[in-house]
């Protein structure tokens, strides 16, 4: 009776798994959508608009949608008030991922490659900035211009404060203009700023990198709160940010052969 048990359940499970292998068989085969998801699923941007309404970013401008490096999902890539940015979407349509997808075998950050790529790919208009407002470094007569929004209360910005002098020091020909654009994360940073450039004294931003006591200073004039104004418009969230005159832009410190590459239009790792 026991061994009867066992053989029909040996016959019983090789019957199940001959099914399963079978539909498997044929769900994976090569005619089926898993070789190119976009045959069997698709995310238009219409549909994009109406999860970007849900996200509160209506006003969001698509700019790609792509399968990502993770099969079920979609890559998307928008423009949010100048701002790129990278998230993904499920075929669902009913959940989005935030986050870095790094593949095993290679430990490659595949999202951070993306996010990179639409970095060097990006372009801001820099007849928009004012330079005769900015605080100048360097050879203003210069052909190689660069603008530095800057925080006098960001460890970043002193960083590539000190960073920026030693370009200086080996290239004369480079002309750096600064603009104060103050994070509301630094309590100080507003004031501070303000003195700074109601004295357009590159000494007392120093003195503010140092952690110096700064005199707080009043002046009439909007140059501070237009810099703000401006910062915003180009889509630039954080300090340091410099932007070339071929519309380039890079957020964080870099150290002066980087800065340097950089200036002469060398890929940024």
């Amino acid at each position: 009776m026991r061994y009867l048990i066992f053989k029909l359940a040996v016959i019983f499970s090789a019957s199940v798994f001959f099914q399963f292998t079978s539909n498997g068989a044929q769900a994976f085969d090569k005619t089926g959508c898993e070789m190119d998801c976009q045959k069997c699923h698709t995310l238009t941007n219409p549909e994009m608009k109406e999860i970007l309404k849900d996200l509160k970013a209506p006003e969001a401008e698509i700019l790609k949608v792509q399968s990502s490096p993770v099969r079920g999902l979609w890559e998307v890539t928008i423009n949010n008030k100048g701002k790129p940015g990278l998230f993904y979407v499920d075929f669902s349509k009913k959940f989005i991922v935030s986050g870095s997808i790094i593949e095993i075998k290679t430990g490659q950050n595949r999202t951070r490659e993306r996010v990179t790529k639409l970095q060097e790919d990006r372009r801001v208009d820099f007849s928009k900035i004012p330079l005769s407002s900015g605080l100048v470094m360097g050879d203003a007569a210069s052909s190689k211009k660069v603008a530095v929004f800057t925080d006098p209360d960001c460890n970043f910005c002193e960083k590539l404060h000190k960073e920026i002098q030693k370009v200086l020091q080996e290239k004369k020909g480079v002309a750096f203009y600064i603009f104060l654009y103050p994070l509301a994360a630094h309590k100080d940073a507003y004031w501070k700023s303000k003195s700074i450039v109601c004295s357009r004294s590159l000494k007392m931003l120093e003195e503010a990198y140092a952690r110096m006591d700064i005199p707080k200073l009043e002046c009439d004039h909007k140059d501070l709160d237009s810099n703000i104004k401006l910062a915003e418009s180009l889509g630039i969230t954080g300090t340091p940010t410099l932007v070339l005159p071929d519309g380039r832009m890079h957020t964080g410190m870099m150290p002066a052969k980087q800065l340097l590459d950089f200036i002469n239009g060398a890929r940024q790792p």
